[in-house]
């Protein structure tokens, strides 16, 4: 069906949709909204495509089933991470270490590493977007040069990406391949020594040309709130959980983070119970105290754009698979020019169009790759969001927090360092793990 004018006509509404979601600064329209309209249109031309040829609506429904099946496992996933995420938020956990990074009085090289590390080692727990807002926050409020700020924001943004590249909950692409059944979980940490590299090459280049003066210490005090530090404690639990329904059972691993939401659904109701909100324990607690921890605030919290956006990706994308058109791709670009020459393009390419829409096609794809082509892919989808700052999440995110300051323009100018590191990384995966 991939001649027919209605098949060209749902590429072309894609197309439209990313077009849409590329211009979400200059439109302020959600990201989400264009590809949730796009996947609708798309299945209706489908629909209509598919009954002209005498394919039964059993057989469609069939194949929304099976998108709707890979949605709601990686949906139910990140609800609870975000919901931890949130959850921590709110206990000040984050605050209370932007106070401490402020409070130490960082010369400004100092400041640029402390970060970019914190963000390297942060944000395979945390999602890359979290891990930059937080380092962005203290960079914004250290203040300094606008090159300090820029170069230091380009280097949270690497590192943010390349930090979630080697841990299969770092980055939503490493979850799906995860998922998926390429990579088995503990695989993913033959990642960590590439994902370094990708991170130390720029980083390193750009320190030279740093100022090396000291900022004035701020005074910033903030503490973690009551029950923060359990909060945390029970998320790597959750993850533990989400690895051992997986590992040992044989189950997705959803059922393992949806069983770790409920330990935080039972530790908030005793927290308050406790009333524990406050600074100091009170026996009864009014109505805003409890808010705070109402477990399903934090849950209506959660990035629901960024949900909704992997909704309409994963039915626009499993709306072309139903056409043939990925079918033709692979054969095209997985058999003929070969698997390692077009993952390492897949990457460059996700810097123009996000990286969950590549990664989605390639596993639509499915292409016959061993592990190492699977890590390679993963590798690259995950780090070469870096080459533009529209690129990835935190790039985005930290150009809208860092007006003026951290542009398109001003991460261009520094891409051909952060293409070196791109370049090291693969070098790297193929001397380690090759």
């Amino acid at each position: 069906m991939t001649t027919h004018p209605i098949a060209w006509l749902c590429v072309v509404i894609f197309i439209l949709a990313y077009v849409a979601v590329m211009a979400e600064e200059k439109l302020h329209l959600k990201k989400s909204k264009p590809v949730i309209l796009a996947a609708g249109i798309i299945w209706a031309l489908i629909a209509w495509l598919a009954t002209g040829e005498g394919v039964s609506h059993e057989s469609l429904s069939t194949a929304v089933m099976h998108d709707l099946e890979e949605y709601s496992a990686m949906f139910l996933f990140l609800l609870v991470a975000m919901t931890y995420i949130n959850a921590m938020e709110e206990r000040q956990v984050f605050d209370s270490l932007r106070s401490w990074l402020i409070r130490k009085g960082f010369s400004y090289r100092q400041l640029f590493w402390v970060t970019g590390f914190l963000a390297f080692f942060i944000s395979p727990v945390a999602d890359n977007l979290t891990t930059a807002l937080l380092m962005g926050a203290v960079i914004m409020s250290v203040g300094g040069s606008p090159a300090f700020v820029t170069m230091a924001m380009i280097n949270v943004v690497v590192a943010s990406n390349a930090g979630g590249a080697f841990s299969p909950f770092g980055d939503i692409t490493t979850l799906m391949v995860w998922q998926a059944d390429k990579v088995e979980f503990f695989t993913f940490f033959s990642l960590f020594i590439p994902s370094v590299v990708n991170f130390i090459i720029p980083a390193t280049i750009m320190n030279f040309f740093i100022d090396s003066g000291r900022p004035a210490a701020l005074e910033d005090h903030a503490g973690i709130r009551r029950g923060g530090l359990g909060v945390c404690a029970l998320f790597l639990i959750t993850i533990a959980l989400a690895v051992s329904f997986e590992n040992f059972f044989g189950l997705p691993p959803f059922m393992g983070m949806m069983t770790g939401l409920s330990l935080l659904m039972f530790y908030t109701y005793f927290l308050q119970l406790r009333g524990l909100t406050s600074s100091r324990p009170i026996p009864v607690m009014d109505d805003e105290q409890k808010e705070d921890l109402d477990i399903f605030k934090r849950v209506a919290h959660a990035e629901w754009d960024t949900l909704l956006f992997f909704f309409g990706v994963i039915f626009s994308v499993g709306g072309l698979r139903y056409l043939g058109y990925l079918e033709v791709i692979s054969e095209s670009m997985y058999t003929g020019v070969g698997p390692t020459w077009t993952n390492i393009a897949a990457g460059v390419f996700s810097a123009i169009l996000d990286n969950i829409p590549v990664m989605f096609a390639i596993l639509g794809m499915s292409p016959e790759m061993d592990v190492f082509q699977w890590l390679l892919i993963t590798l690259t989808a995950g780090v070469g969001g870096s080459l533009l700052s529209i690129g990835s999440a935190a790039g985005v995110a930290l150009m809208g927090t860092a007006k003026g300051r951290y542009t398109f323009l001003s991460h261009l100018k520094w891409s051909w360092a952060i293409a070196l590191g791109y370049a090291a990384s693969i070098a790297t995966h193929f001397l380690v793990n090759g």
